[in-house]
């Protein structure tokens, strides 16, 4: 659950979605519809539109973490007046449409991804970023899983740890992933990447790392999700793709966004902010590319 980190109210919908029962999902289908609309709805006329009890919209309400219709209903208000602002602002709004033409998509697609980043931003949880920072800081290894579009990400993942001068390696062969974190020790550091939470390659990996000790980490925009339950500390993304986008790139980009912010604080966690490290490694560099 997002609960108490501050993300967007559709944000939280969008992360829990495929997790909620049947009717509950009817209900978060109705607000994700229209957030604008469903704002202006009593709880009494969200239920009879979604066909359940006002108990069930105030359920719908604390799963996602909040203390009660009354308070998500002000929370979805609050983010209808911030997207009506941005459309008198002219920004770009909703998904891409095959009849759109090549400059609105392309204004589409930027504004997508950056929101991505600034939703992603919102939703981190300080706390947890602190404590998982603090924990890769003083790892003897950190291992990163990701499968795909995922992989990537934990390729840059690795590499900046690197250059901070930590004992990081990115896995995406399942095999290879499976024996790497069945070697690993109590201390050591696993974390897995999933936009969709469901890899199973990735919860595997989690696994074996936890049975001998070492700590999971997830990142996923599916706060619910398998990946998830498996770990023992949460970064939720915030990103939602276009249907016609063929590959994931919000969700990529706000992969990124929590890698950059990995990155910094756990370079505030080492006793020179890792400058001796970064020089080093960038000497090394640039002596090879003369």
């Amino acid at each position: 659950m997002i609960a108490g980190t501050g993300a967007a109210v559709t944000v939280r919908l969008r992360g829990r979605l495929d997790d909620l029962q049947p009717k509950l999902r009817r209900i978060a289908e109705i607000v994700l519809q229209d957030p604008s609309a469903a704002s202006g709805l009593s709880i009494g006329a969200l239920a009879a539109e979604a066909g359940c009890s006002e108990a069930t919209v105030v359920r719908f309400a604390t799963e996602l973490g909040f203390s009660g219709y009354r308070e998500f209903r002000r929370n979805l208000l609050h983010e209808a007046a911030i997207v009506h602002e941005r459309t008198s602002r002219g920004e770009l709004q909703g998904d891409i449409d095959p009849d759109d033409d090549l400059a609105t998509v392309v204004g589409k697609i930027a504004v997508s991804d950056a929101r991505a980043v600034q939703d992603t931003a919102q939703a981190l949880d300080i706390a947890t970023l602190a404590e998982v920072a603090r924990r890769i800081s003083a790892a003897p290894r950190i291992a990163v899983f990701g499968i795909g579009a995922s992989g990537l990400a934990a390729q840059d993942l690795q590499q900046k740890l690197m250059r901070l001068g930590l004992s990081c390696s990115a896995h995406q062969d399942v095999h290879e992933a499976l024996v790497v974190a069945s070697l690993l020790t109590p201390g050591c550091v696993t974390i897995g990447i999933s936009n969709t939470g469901q890899t199973a390659e990735v919860i595997e990996s989690l696994r074996l790392g936890a049975e001998v000790g070492a700590t999971a980490v997830a990142i996923t925009n599916a706060p619910s999700s398998p990946l998830a339950q498996q770990a023992d500390h949460l970064l939720v993304t915030a990103a939602q793709e276009s249907l016609l986008r063929s590959g994931a790139t919000a969700s990529r980009i706000a992969q990124l966004t929590v890698i950059d912010c990995i990155l910094v604080a756990v370079a505030r966690c080492l006793p020179d902010l890792g400058r001796t490290a970064l020089e080093t490694t960038r000497a090394a560099v640039e002596r090879r590319s003369r």
